[in-house]
């Protein structure tokens, strides 16, 4: 009933995630990313407990094909789970288990991993990877059109609800966490919302306390000044 996308960004270690369903609210439990450490997804008959366990192994650089196996053993519904991780350094791995509904599957290319289940083909987790592949620009705008290129393709088999987008690069919360949790046009929605991110929220964003400034900037006039600017020094 979902199909979701995991890329990194070789030029800036930036780590994504962005998945579409007709499901409700599926940015609340599906995607899960942490700069510097991984991206990973849950779908299917979705288990929250594989990011609450799969994330801190991952953190402690657990592999990620290791990472999945333990959580699967671990597992009595495993058969109807899907589950895929990209690493920071690349490293992909993904699960499909044996009882989940068709069309179901993943594919990967470099620093990159597409995984769906309940779609209308295999051309939805195809053409989102190769629409990825060939998109340019920022890694937001690449994992929107990659999703849109899904969508395109059939996307879900029962239609479309919600969707989500998660961008980390250096700190273990987001720079860009959005979410259409019930719309018409889920996708659609995700653009509006992320060029609406990009007035005044990402400079914010950019300000705040993080791995390379544990204090942010706190100055409110050279918090303005940046987001009038629309930039950053």
């Amino acid at each position: 009933m979902t199909w979701s996308i995991l890329a990194r960004d070789p030029a800036t270690g930036a780590l994504g995630a962005a998945v579409a369903t007709r499901f409700f609210a599926v940015g609340a439990l599906a995607i899960h990313v942490e700069g510097g450490v991984a991206a990973l997804a849950t779908q299917a008959l979705i288990n929250p407990m594989y990011a609450v366990l799969g994330m801190p192994r991952l953190r402690d650089q657990q592999a990620p094909d290791t990472v999945i196996s333990r959580l699967l053993a671990a597992d009595a519904g495993r058969d109807h789970r899907q589950i895929h991780v990209l690493h920071h350094d690349g490293r992909i791995a993904a699960h499909t288990g044996a009882d989940c509904v068709g069309w179901c599957g993943s594919v990967s290319g470099k620093d990159v991993s597409v995984a769906g289940n309940m779609l209308a083909g295999p051309a939805v987790v195809s053409h989102t990877l190769a629409a990825f592949q060939a998109a340019v620009g920022p890694l937001a705008e690449r994992l929107l059109t990659a999703l849109e290129a899904g969508e395109a393709a059939g996307g879900d088999a029962r239609g479309k609800q919600s969707a989500a987008l998660k961008i980390c690069t250096r700190d273990p919360y987001p720079d860009l966490d959005i979410r259409a949790d019930d719309h018409p046009d889920p996708l659609r929605e995700l653009r509006r919302l992320h060029a609406v991110s990009q007035e005044r929220f990402a400079m914010f964003r950019r300000l705040l306390p993080g791995a390379d400034s544990p204090c942010g900037v706190f100055d409110r006039h050279v918090i303005e000044a940046a987001i009038k600017a629309g930039s950053v020094r």
